[in-house]
């Protein structure tokens, strides 16, 4: 009977304060001592030797990138373009440029001959009128040698003075315009074909002033073609008829 009126020690210890203080402060310790993470060393060997093999293989690859003049990837630098802000060169140039005293001085000089005036050139040609102009190749009979020579090749045309009436014959050399037969379609000429050629013709002319001195010459012509040639010879022959009816009123009137 004595025993079983006795208290159960572990039951007043529950039931105590103090005892159920320091039941909960142990608790939080083994509890947070259990939640804490579990370090490298508590790892597993599998685990620690996979993590090995993948480290030695990186290694592995960034030397055999090497040995080939590759390595590993490289992290890009940023770019920084400004736009907006010029170097300090351009910066330079463009305080030189805004600078007026840089500016050249816009300075105008006036010509002292203006070219833009015409001058007329006089060919002694300005009151006759063209009846008749074909372009041919003129021959001269040089009497010293027995042959012909080229005197020029041109435009050879018929002009009649507007006053007079009478009507002479002109040719210019092409480009340089030379003078190279000029005189009067007298009656005492006659045309001739040339020998061989029924696209010349030949004539005597007693003064021929193309040299600027009257001298008789034997000159010859080449056309293109026969249909050219009959046509000089019948403004020719006609002109000559208007000039002979003209020296006889002179000479009548003298």
């Amino acid at each position: 009977m004595a025993d079983a009126t006795k208290p159960d020690p572990a039951a007043t210890q529950s039931t105590a304060p103090g005892a159920t203080l320091a039941k909960d402060e142990t608790e939080k310790v083994t509890t947070g001592v259990t939640d804490a993470p579990k370090s490298t060393e508590d790892k597993p060997v599998t685990e620690k030797v996979t993590e090995a093999a993948a480290t030695a293989a990186a290694s592995v690859k960034d030397n055999v990138f090497s040995m080939f003049g590759g390595g590993p990837a490289k992290p890009k630098k940023k770019e920084e373009v400004e736009e907006a802000e010029p170097s300090g060169a351009t910066k330079g140039k463009a305080a030189e440029d805004e600078n007026p005293e840089n500016e050249e001085p816009d300075v105008h000089f006036e010509p002292v001959v203006r070219l833009t005036e015409k001058v007329e050139t006089k060919t002694n040609e300005e009151l006759e009128e063209q009846i008749y102009k074909q372009r041919a190749k003129l021959f001269k009979f040089d009497s010293a040698s027995k042959e012909w020579k080229e005197r020029g090749t041109g435009d050879l045309r018929l002009l009649k003075h507007k006053e007079n009436g009478k009507t002479r014959l002109v040719m210019r050399r092409d480009k340089t315009l030379k003078v190279c037969a000029n005189h009067y379609i007298v009656p005492d000429m006659k045309l001739q074909p040339n020998v061989g050629s029924d696209r010349s013709w030949v004539w005597n002319a007693a003064a021929d002033v193309s040299e600027g001195e009257p001298e008789a010459l034997t000159l010859a012509i080449r056309f293109a073609n026969k249909q050219y040639a009959d046509d000089f010879k019948d403004s020719f022959i006609e002109a000559q008829q208007e000039n002979e009816k003209l020296f006889k009123a002179a000479a009548g009137s003298a």
